[in-house]
């Protein structure tokens, strides 16, 4: 499958989980978890979809082992991050033990964005 196919892909896995957190706060009026929501939604939805247009727009489709990498920290890192906020607003882990796991995944996300911007690049000199 395309790198762009598959960040659709997940950015819409992340749309149904971040909604899914929205309606619970609705629904129950806890809304301990609105920094989760809003992270799942921008990080792993709305950001998803820009590097799929990114993509779709101006990166030639073709093996690449930095897109491979760039997909795959991005969507590791905010799989951490909710899993670890939802964790850490939920009172279920302190902050203590989830640091380790919030610096990492926040540092995949960052390096994703480089990396983006890199493919970017490269594929701007190219063409």
């Amino acid at each position: 499958m395309k790198i762009a196919r598959l960040h659709t892909l997940f950015g819409l896995c992340f749309v149904i989980v971040g909604l899914a957190v929205g309606v619970y706060m609705g629904a129950s009026g806890n809304h301990t978890q609105q920094v989760t929501h809003a992270h799942i939604l921008l990080i792993g939805f709305v950001l998803s979809l820009l590097y799929a247009s990114i993509y779709r727009l101006w990166i030639p489709e073709g093996p690449s082992k930095l897109a491979l990498a760039q997909l795959v920290l991005h969507h590791l890192g905010a799989v951490g991050l909710g899993v670890a906020l939802f964790m850490l607003f939920g009172q279920i882990a302190t902050e203590a033990s989830l640091g380790p796991l919030l610096g990492i995944a926040s540092n995949a996300v960052l390096l994703a964005a480089v990396l983006m911007l890199v493919i970017f690049l490269r594929s701007a000199k190219a063409g």
